[in-house]
């Protein structure tokens, strides 16, 4: 799966959301580290992180527990991706492999390896502008319909 965080052309661009928004499902969490939801489909998605100083650890890299945010969204949006409006879900487990500091923006790409009528079983990756590898994930997601909420 490894690959420059632009390279992949097998990931439907999405239209550019208001702050808040993450593939048409409004996530506060998501607003307050400003994730920008970059393409979604095909069983994959791509998330960005800007670089926020208030994120920073004291090196002035990106936090873990901020990477963590961005994984977790990123993921459980590939586990959706096969209705990105229709489905939420929970996450189950979470597995994460820090490999470099971020200094800069992260970008999430992952992709759901299986999906189940309730689980989905998906893996990401994280890369900087460079396309250089910062991280590796993967978890289990529980799909929840949303078509029933108003």
């Amino acid at each position: 799966m490894s690959q420059a965080p632009n390279a992949s052309t097998d990931i439907p661009p999405f239209p550019e959301e208001d702050n808040g928004l993450v593939f048409g499902l409004p996530m506060p969490m998501a607003a307050a580290f400003h994730l920008k939801g970059e393409a979604v489909g095909n069983d994959r998605a791509r998330i960005r992180m800007p670089y926020q100083k208030q994120f920073t650890n004291s090196r002035g890299d990106m936090h873990g527990g901020a990477i963590a945010t961005l994984l977790d969204v990123g993921l459980s949006a590939a586990a959706r991706a096969h209705d990105p409006r229709r489905y939420g879900v929970v996450t189950v487990d979470l597995t994460i492999h820090y490999i470099a500091p971020a200094a800069g923006d992260v970008i999430c790409t992952a992709v759901c390896e299986k999906r189940g009528r309730s689980l989905s079983f998906v893996r990401g990756e994280l890369f900087n502008d460079a396309g250089e590898l910062l991280g590796m994930a993967s978890g289990t997601f529980k799909l929840v319909d949303r078509s029933g909420l108003a």
